[in-house]
């Protein structure tokens, strides 16, 4: 393949297609050139109820954001433990109850696990099936920061996974970006025509 920029020439004969935009802005039109990249960081403390348990935190994080006053820019979000997990989906009782009823299937808690055996393991909490259900669903998260929250799609939320609960948990975000003062407004989260964002 061709890298960016080449003339046609020099990319082949692929008669009037052409691969790549013919220019690149190296700044985002609704973005101040003179801004200055800021960061932030904080903690987030949630106190589970169960031993597998699903948690909606995007208010929370939609809140840092603003409390921070970002316009633009992308967060970072992690879980601090090797037993719970941040992914995104839609967070509707029903599925929730399908996705832990999945996990329980996925990674069968009674099964044999090394990490369970006292003979192999000095783990007293016998949750190997915890440590390999986190490991599936992820502990980061990268996501754009649009007009001062998250920019989601309409069904999507940022979920945290607890895997071996009850237990108090933290999930570390990290933010950077520019403040109100820095940006202009950015595209509405309702995209453009025949965006596909408000389909599941």
């Amino acid at each position: 393949m061709a890298s960016q920029g080449r003339p046609e020439s020099e990319a082949g004969d692929y008669g009037n297609m052409k691969a790549f935009p013919e220019s690149v802005a190296s700044t985002p039109p609704d973005l101040d050139s003179d801004a200055h990249l800021q960061f932030r960081m904080e903690t987030l403390y949630y106190k589970t109820r169960e031993r597998l348990d699903l948690v909606n935190i995007t208010a929370d994080l939609n809140e840092i954001i603003k409390r921070h006053g970002f316009r633009a820019g992308f967060v970072i979000v992690q879980s601090l433990h090797t037993t719970t997990a941040v992914f995104i989906n839609e967070f509707q009782q029903a599925l929730v109850d399908d996705m832990k009823a999945f996990l329980e299937k996925l990674v069968g808690r009674h099964d044999y696990w090394r990490h369970n055996d006292p003979h192999l393991s000095e783990c007293e909490r016998h949750n190997a099936a915890s440590h390999l259900r986190a490991m599936v669903l992820g502990h980061t998260l990268s996501l754009p920061l649009r007009n001062g929250a998250l920019a989601l799609g309409g069904w999507q939320s940022v979920i945290l996974a607890e895997l071996d609960g009850p237990r108090e948990r933290a999930v570390q975000v990290q933010l950077f970006g520019v403040p109100a003062a820095s940006a202009s407004p950015l595209l509405s989260s309702a995209g453009r025509p025949g965006d596909s964002a408000s389909a599941r």
